[in-house]
């Protein structure tokens, strides 16, 4: 049962098993959406799926960008709200959104396969009130492992937001995304013939 990251034999295979891992259980947590669902804030904070899986992919820019010594775009001041990078714009859709994270995180990936050293210096943005004065430079394995925590704290996020608006939990969840033969389990289905058919693909 595909329910775990693979086997690993070498750090940065494990690095990069489990940032993949951590992607794919928030990326499943948009299975069977529709586009209203997607945008719906269902707990206490204004977070949606839809703004999670948004922000996860500008966060992978952000950080790959930084490997490389390269800025796409300006970047957010520190008494500028990062609020608009949680939520879809008008013009934005799920569809929208999981491509961008997927491009997003093959870039990472190339990215990194083309680096011999894990230990290879990134350094730090400077003028910044969350970035520390005191740090001089990270690694790109300091990269990679923040780029983990980062992804696995949102998708604990999407998964109570996702609970909240239909009940639906991470494994039958990923079981009907990715149709497990013979789960342990009954894999998730619209509870409703008119919930969840606006499915966005999670693949």
């Amino acid at each position: 049962m595909p329910g775990f990251a693979p086997p690993v034999a070498d750090e940065r295979t494990a690095l990069t098993a489990y940032l993949a891992h951590q992607r794919r259980a928030l990326r499943v947590t948009a299975h069977g959406l529709t586009e209203e669902q997607a945008r719906t804030a269902a707990s206490a904070s204004e977070l949606s799926i839809g703004g999670l899986i948004k922000h996860a992919a500008r966060c992978e820019t952000f950080w790959t960008d930084l490997i490389l010594q390269q800025r796409r775009g300006p970047q957010r001041t520190a008494d500028e709200s990062d609020a608009d990078e949680f939520r879809l714009a008008p013009h934005e859709s799920l569809a929208d959104v999981l491509a961008a994270y997927a491009e997003a995180a093959e870039r990472t990936d190339a990215v990194i396969a083309g680096i011999a050293d894990l230990g290879q210096a990134v350094p730090v943005p400077r003028g910044l009130p969350w970035f520390p004065e005191e740090v001089g430079e990270w690694s790109v394995r300091w990269v990679l492992l923040h780029l983990i925590e980062e992804t696995a704290r949102h998708g604990g996020h999407a998964d109570v937001i996702r609970e909240s608006i239909d009940g639906a939990t991470l494994y039958p969840l990923l079981a009907a995304a990715e149709a497990w033969p013979d789960p342990w389990f009954e894999p998730w289905a619209p509870a409703s013939p008119g919930v969840g058919r606006q499915q966005a693909p999670v693949d």
